[in-house]
């Protein structure tokens, strides 16, 4: 049971009824808490994942059998063939896209090549996006979720077993950013979403796995951290909520980072 399905939905009822929705990497973890909250709203949701298809296709079940309507594309991100499979599987199902949360991220697994991190977390944010845009209406939305660490990378250090990955998320949320301009000259909607440490994700998992205890201290820092259904809440919400000014939903306390310039 997903950490959504154990509690209430952000968005109401029918909010986001005929509406199309993609989250990438979301077979587990927040983009699939994500994508149970988009759909308990109405949205019709594209399941993405790169190797659990058996957790993808268990989500979109779950998903009919409430009512909702899902579907599920298998793609490698950083593969820009398999991106152009992805959205012509999408485009043929639903011929259109209203909301992409770009969710998916990585760098700290074993057995990649060096630049893996740089590879999907900046290059593959935007091929995804950009092979996205011809399907994407003016008052479409994109939401790029990151972490405080790669946020304020910067200007506030990370522990040194993240910060490859903090780099890297960064420059992709600096490479997307860059394509504003063209974002706002055909309407489309962006946000960043950017979060704490999230109790209960891979990556917290294998943080803590290389440095003992650097959960808890984060934890204690910050006096709360997020689990992964809270966190997946204000994702969904950032989907529906005005954009900021700054394009920017910082989510929980930030006291302990030091502000960057946009």
């Amino acid at each position: 049971m997903s950490n959504a399905s154990a509690s209430a939905s952000p968005l109401e009822q029918g909010s986001l009824t005929g509406k199309r929705a993609l989250v990438t990497g979301s077979s587990r973890g927040i983009g699939a808490d994500t994508v149970q909250y988009l759909a308990d709203a109405g949205a019709a949701v594209a399941i993405n994942y790169r190797n659990k298809e058996a957790r993808a296709v268990k989500l979109a079940d779950t998903i009919r059998e409430q009512g909702g309507s899902a579907i599920t594309v298998g793609a490698d991100l950083t593969d820009p063939t398999s991106v152009g499979a992805l959205f012509r599987t999408i485009d043929a199902e639903w011929g259109g896209l209203d909301i992409l949360v770009l969710n998916a991220s990585g760098g700290m697994e074993s057995g990649m090549a060096e630049d893996y991190a740089m590879q999907l977390n900046r290059d593959a944010q935007v091929n995804v996006l950009t092979s996205a845009l011809p399907l994407m209406a003016p008052g479409s939305r994109v939401v790029f979720v990151t972490s405080h660490q790669a946020h304020f990378i910067r200007s506030t250090p990370t522990m040194p077993e993240y910060e490859a990955v903090a780099l890297s998320k960064r420059a992709g949320e600096d490479a997307l950013r860059a394509l504003l301009p063209e974002l706002e000259a055909k309407g489309v909607e962006f946000v960043v979403v950017s979060g704490d440490m999230i109790e209960g994700t891979i990556t917290a998992t294998l943080l803590n796995r290389l440095n003992p205890g650097a959960i808890d201290a984060r934890k204690e820092a910050a006096g709360r951290l997020y689990n992964v259904g809270e966190f997946a809440a204000e994702v969904a919400s950032a989907v529906v909520d005005p954009v900021p000014a700054d394009h920017t939903r910082l989510v929980g306390d930030v006291s302990s980072f030091e502000p960057i310039s946009e």
